[in-house]
């Protein structure tokens, strides 16, 4: 557990207290989310516990807020304390660091015995953890194209782009010099370079599309033929500059409601930041399946139960669970959610007309998910944060001292290999 804040996870102590007063009684289950009050996602989460309280007389469960930038540290501190929640909702990307603690109950018996059929299920297969079934995947996201078409139409480009060779393309000519200063002002295609894990999952596009990705199999693939590939698009970009240098996610976000980028590949949350755009740029700014195959996607957040609760509490738990994923509460999830459920199948035709975009996000949801893909590199949870450390820093290396990208994917890949043994 490493990775998670001593500091913050200590001052967060007492928090436990008042989040496990009310868990004496055995009718009431705890749950703690940071999603509590949120629209769209609390409102479902409500009507999940009002539908299980109304199928188990007698039984509550009491949810309790905790703010999402304190939230895995609170929660380790539970856990850590013998103080867990019975119902336990965590981030996809943090919830490995409490099942390789034993902390996580094992799914795969409950599973059998409901005959819950996961076939198909978005995203489910970051649930297993050293072959078992440790959590349910609430929410699985994949990367779409949100362009300005006003631009496109201007530089001679008629139709979305599609493949790598087409989106180059229309970032050239999308890249201007409008007032004639000798300095770029709008940019084809926006791709973070500052860092994090958003600069790798900007990277990951063209490392997918190139036939690679950052694992095999559970293994470092760094310097594997598809990555190279994939690093030397991302170079091309940013050395020829079509797409501003050393600039965040959020940066790229705004300046494309700006009208000052041309491209950007993101994720469905894109669409309700240019619904915000101004009046002078809203109508321009369009969604489209991303050109590159296939679709970056991710999983969002998980629910699970604890190992150390009795029995009792385990089989109420489980039930919880079996509603949030039922048919009729996955329909309500897409519904409230505004965003496909990770169920397959379901009938989306009200979503739909009510929202024009959403079988966009269904299209890309499921191009992803068939794929396999997530932004988390299989075999790397725990060590993630690490990696896009060191992949920024020589990424950084490649772009300054004009680093051949194989030179540099062998460097990644040796540091990456350090770090995993």
């Amino acid at each position: 557990m490493r990775h998670l804040n001593r500091t913050a996870a200590i001052a967060a102590l007492a928090a436990t207290t008042a989040l496990t007063a009310s868990a004496a009684s055995a009718e009431t289950l705890t749950f703690v989310s940071w999603m509590k009050g949120e629209p769209g996602y609390g409102d479902w989460w409500n009507e999940v516990i009002e539908k299980f309280e109304a199928e188990h007389e007698g039984v509550e469960v009491e949810m309790t807020k905790v703010a999402r930038s304190e939230y895995a540290d609170t929660m380790f501190t539970m856990f850590a304390g013998g103080t867990p929640p019975d119902i336990v909702h965590l981030a996809a990307f943090e919830y490995q660091s409490f099942a390789n603690e034993g902390w996580m109950e094992t799914l795969d018996p409950y599973i059998e015995e409901s005959g819950l059929d996961l076939e198909g299920w978005a995203g489910q297969d970051t649930c297993v953890w050293e072959g078992e079934t440790k959590c349910l995947m609430l929410l699985y996201t994949a990367y779409i194209l949100a362009y300005n078409e006003r631009l496109l139409t201007e530089a001679g480009i008629e139709e979305v782009p599609q493949g790598w060779e087409e989106l180059l393309a229309a970032a050239k000519a999308t890249t201007q010099d409008t007032d004639g200063d000798g300095q770029t002002d709008v940019y084809g295609i926006g791709v973070s370079s500052a860092g994090g894990s958003n600069m790798m999952h900007d990277m990951l596009h063209f490392v997918l599309d190139a036939g690679g990705n950052w694992t095999e199999d559970g293994e470092p693939a760094f310097d594997s033929p598809g990555v190279i590939e994939g690093l030397r698009r991302f170079k091309q970009i940013y050395s020829e500059g079509l797409t501003p240098k050393d600039a965040e996610a959020g940066d790229m976000r705004q300046l494309l409601v700006e009208g000052r980028i041309a491209m950007r590949l993101d994720g469905p949350w894109i669409y309700n930041i240019i619904k915000e755009a101004g009046d002078e740029t809203r109508g321009d700014l369009k969604l489209a399946e991303s050109p590159l195959d296939p679709p970056v996607g991710g999983t969002s957040n998980v629910i699970g139960m604890p190992s150390d609760i009795s029995d009792e509490r385990k089989a109420l738990v489980w039930d919880f669970i079996e509603i949030a994923a039922s048919e009729e509460m996955q329909q309500r999830f897409a519904t409230l959610g505004s965003s496909p459920a990770p169920m397959p199948g379901l009938d989306y035709t009200a979503e739909i007309e009510a929202d024009p975009y959403f079988e966009l996000f269904d299209t890309a949801n499921a191009k992803a998910a068939a794929a396999g893909v997530d932004r988390l590199p299989a075999g790397l949870e725990l060590e993630f944060n690490e990696v896009v450390k060191l992949v920024f820093r020589e990424t950084q290396r490649m772009l300054i001292e004009d680093l051949d990208p194989e030179v540099a994917a062998g460097n990644i890949q040796a540091a990456v290999e350090r770090i995993a043994d």
